[in-house]
């Protein structure tokens, strides 16, 4: 039944594209609905679980993947596909109607409304249990800004924050139709309700912290963090990174847990501070993340699942680990995260996806694939322990500090199972490059990669067989290099916006 209420709610906002046929007018997705309202502490509550639910969308969880992460160089995409998908890849083939973009941009605006409806019911000195959902829903809505503002406004190194980012909606908005902020003001106000939220959130001392799968103060302070460091607020990404890492929450896994990290029941991880719960029942087969990346022996994914098969069997498998990624992790064979690779062998000889020339080697992905057991459950993560010791890594080495980047970095150099970095080893000048790949190693396929290059102000660059190729004449030309100043390092602004918000304007 709460359910229900929450859907009623979502049904008068008239601000999702889907819904643009049942209402009388046509607005922009940041369109303000003032006629919706929460009366009470239990419709706030179904509300946020609600919101939760709405995080689970494919629009924004699938679409935002292939957004984030399609543009690296960690991935290959070995066929030509009638998906929107190809373009996210491709770069250069990006158009303003893409549907994954639109997608994520609809679905992002609509949670951001959604928030902004709860945290305005909310005063700041309601009860703890209230002030805890407000929080909740300021970090939603910080993290729904910060991914809109890094896939449609350039990197904030860039400018120093001064280029267009993309439109704030608040709870006190009142434009339905309003214009871009800078990505310095969104960035501003990701930071001011991250903040916020991780105050909220603060339990005490007896307190009992939620699961993985809802926000909370730490989840706030880790994303505080990543914000900082794309900033290049270095002391900063340090000082909330071990905020988090000494909060005594999280924990590496290690040995066969950590090879197996992605199967295990996602409230049961010591690692993992936030991700997207998707239960047994909310597996989307097909048209799940994983299914991109992977297809067992099958047919039916229910026998040897966990064995590399043909594509269209349990998934599309469609889209591989780049044979550069590869490469640098067969650098060192006992490396651990090989776990999250399988290759597709038969009789112990590597396929090859034969619709390109050159041919893909077909090397599937697995941190999507085999939750609980099934082979195309997953709960995306999107924080976790990990990345905060290489924010501080990474901060550390441009600051100057060495050898702290290099203790961060071996600390997760050991976890895999490689041996330790030096810094006779690596070079005095060489230690950011080192955190670089090292972050490329450990993060691979959860949407970093691309970031990580272009705030650098490094190119991206693909130097193996995909689709990429097919930019090219000849075809079987497999260079791309992307550089950080391209214009296509953002995505446009979706046409279905601009038609009907006259201010705002378009990427170039």
């Amino acid at each position: 039944m709460k359910n229900i209420r929450y859907i009623k709610l979502l049904a008068t906002m008239c601000i999702a594209a889907t819904l643009f046929s049942a209402c009388k007018k046509v607005e922009p997705s940041t369109a303000i609905d003032e006629h919706s309202a929460l009366t009470n502490p239990a419709d706030i509550y179904t509300a946020t679980i609600g919101n939760y639910s709405e995080l689970r969308d494919p629009n924004y969880t699938r679409s935002g993947h292939f957004l984030m992460e399609y543009t690296t160089d960690d991935v290959a995409q070995g066929q030509p596909s009638s998906d929107d998908l190809s373009r996210c890849y491709r770069y250069v083939t990006q158009i303003p109607t893409g549907a994954h973009a639109t997608n994520f941009w609809t679905k992002g605006y609509h949670l951001i409304f959604a928030a902004n409806q709860i945290i305005g019911a909310i005063p700041d000195n309601a009860s703890a249990d209230l002030r805890l959902l407000k929080g909740e829903n300021l970090y939603i809505r910080a993290m729904v800004d910060f991914n809109l503002v890094r896939i449609f406004g350039r990197p904030y190194t860039q400018g120093d924050g001064n280029n267009p980012g993309v439109p704030l909606l608040t709870e006190t908005s009142k434009d339905a139709s309003p214009a871009r902020s800078s990505v310095k003001d969104v960035y501003g106000s990701v930071i001011a309700d991250l903040l916020k939220a991780a105050d909220l959130m603060t339990l005490p001392a007896d307190g009992t912290p939620k699961s993985d799968i809802f926000a909370s103060k730490e989840v706030a302070l880790a994303l505080l963090s990543r914000v900082y460091l794309y900033m290049n607020d270095n002391a900063n990404a340090i000082k909330y990174a071990d905020l988090v890492i000494n909060s005594g929450r999280y924990t590496l896994l290690q040995g066969s847990a950590y090879q197996n990290y992605f199967s295990g029941v996602p409230e049961d991880n010591t690692e993992t501070i936030f991700c997207i719960r998707h239960t047994k029942t909310q597996d989307q087969g097909f048209g799940a993340i994983g299914s991109m990346y992977y297809s067992g022996l099958g047919p039916d994914g229910t026998s040897s699942l966990t064995t590399p098969g043909g594509q269209g069997n349990t998934g599309w498998g469609e889209v591989y680990a780049s044979q550069t990624y590869v490469a640098d992790l067969d650098k060192n064979p006992g490396d651990l995260r090989h776990s999250f690779i399988a290759p597709y062998t038969i009789n112990g000889v590597l396929q090859m996806n034969k619709k390109l020339t050159p041919n893909t080697p077909m090397n599937y992905i697995t941190k999507y694939s085999f939750q609980e057991g099934i082979v195309t459950l997953s709960s995306p993560v999107y924080l976790r322990l990990a990345e905060m010791y290489l924010n501080k890594a990474e901060a550390n080495a441009k600051l100057g500090n060495s050898q702290l980047a290099l203790d961060d970095v071996n600390t997760i150099r050991t976890r895999a199972g490689i041996p330790a970095l030096t810094i006779a080893s690596v070079g005095t000048g060489n230690v950011l490059g080192a955190v670089l790949e090292e972050r490329r190693l450990e993060l691979a396929f959860e949407g970093q990669r691309a970031y990580d290059l272009f705030r650098n102000n490094l190119p991206l660059v693909r130097n193996y067989p995909g689709t990429h190729s097919l930019n090219n004449t000849p075809t079987t030309n497999i260079m791309q290099t992307v550089l950080p100043t391209d214009p296509r390092v953002v995505f446009y602004i979706p046409q279905t916006e601009i038609a009907i918000n006259p201010k705002l304007t378009q990427n170039p």
